[in-house]
């Protein structure tokens, strides 16, 4: 019970911050999402751990979430994040012997699953901030497949989920989160040998993906497909419009990058926000994966702004009132509120590590 309230308390937070991070959040398909029973989550990945945030944000279900085993290390991290339902899964690259460890997650799911809750994977298998799905991992198949196996009543859905940015690793976010069709498993797995099941479940899983979000074919043409569109300041968020494009091979002409009137607000932000950015800055520099950029950015900034937003208005109202410290909150949450919901996200031009979200 404790640990749900303390889900429940920041997950709330998560939220509330993502709204003052994100342009816009769009969500197709949550009716798609059954309100009971055990439901997999199979979600692409092209933004590091900021990519479970706007999945589990924008549906209701109670998730637990296997994320890759690095982020684990630290003894204080790995106990918060145990804490917020996540477990770790162990790749090749985390070396042989770790292998071993994922029977014991694997038991896990099984009996989250058994209990009727839902559970996120990235069937990729890693992040990459390519337009484009990659090969599934047998993985999130052998979870199901092998909760199916041990309890014979359980039906499981898997629902395939595609997110796309208008920019990953960008600042301010603009994002869709699109829920496919549910995939029932039971009777795949009863009338196939466990195989063929497994090559059914990954075909349907990874065809709907390609078109829940933006996939463009990673071959000889990616980077010239990717360049015509992004040339075109297309909306990467219009998932639809945009497989159409590339199915068709037609694009839109060129077009200038729309001018961001509002950097004079950005600046004054920023001095607003002066410790906040400059820590930002400094952590900025370690950060040696581009996917991370938005994970680390949104994570140390939620934290830092509200607490430094908090600190300076009690400062503020010890000398000239609480109504002055409450206005001076406000106001500096309007300025990022006005400055992310209205400033343009162009296809294409590189907006610098910023900065400050909420």
């Amino acid at each position: 019970m404790i640990q749900k309230i303390w889900f429940t308390l920041v997950w709330s937070y998560i939220k509330f911050g993502l709204f003052f991070y994100s342009k816009k959040i769009t969500v197709l398909g949550r009716e798609n999402i059954p309100k009971k029973g055990a439901v997999l989550f199979a979600v692409n990945h092209p933004n590091g751990l900021v990519d479970p945030l706007y999945v589990t944000t924008t549906n209701n279900r109670q998730n637990h979430f296997l994320v890759r085993a690095a982020s684990f290390k630290n003894p204080i991290v790995k106990k918060i994040l145990e804490s917020l339902y996540l477990m770790p899964i162990y790749r090749i690259r985390d070396g042989i012997q770790q292998l071993a460890n994922n029977q014991q997650i694997f038991e896990k799911c099984h009996n989250i699953l058994k209990k009727g809750e839902s559970l996120m994977i990235f069937p990729e298998g890693s992040h990459d901030k390519k337009r484009a799905i990659r090969p599934l991992s047998k993985g999130f198949t052998r979870i199901v497949f092998g909760a199916l196996e041990k309890y014979k009543d359980l039906e499981i859905t898997v629902i395939p989920v595609g997110i796309t940015y208008q920019h990953p690793s960008h600042f301010p976010a603009k994002v869709i989160v699109n829920y496919g069709k549910p995939i029932t498993t039971r009777n795949i797995f009863e009338e196939n040998t466990l195989a063929k099941s497994i090559n059914i479940l990954k075909e349907n899983v990874s065809k709907q993906l390609k078109t829940l979000t933006v996939h463009i074919t990673d071959n000889e043409n990616y980077d010239v497909i990717l360049e015509k569109l992004n040339n075109a300041q297309v909306d990467f968020t219009e998932v639809k419009k945009i497989n159409k494009m590339i199915k068709n091979h037609s694009f839109p002409s060129k077009k200038s990058p729309k001018k961001n009137y509002l950097k004079p607000l950005f600046y004054l932000i920023v001095l607003n926000s002066i410790i906040p950015f400059l820590l930002w800055k400094q952590a900025s520099k370690k950060i040696d994966e581009i996917e991370f950029i938005d994970t680390f950015r949104f994570s140390l900034n939620l934290f830092l702004c509200s607490f430094f937003y908090c600190l300076q208005a009690h400062v503020l109202s010890l000398y000239y009132g609480n109504i002055v410290g409450l206005f001076y909150l406000t106001f500096s949450a309007l300025l990022i509120l006005i400055y992310v919901k209205l400033a343009p996200t162009n296809a294409k031009k590189h907006i610098e590590f910023v900065e400050v979200s909420k």
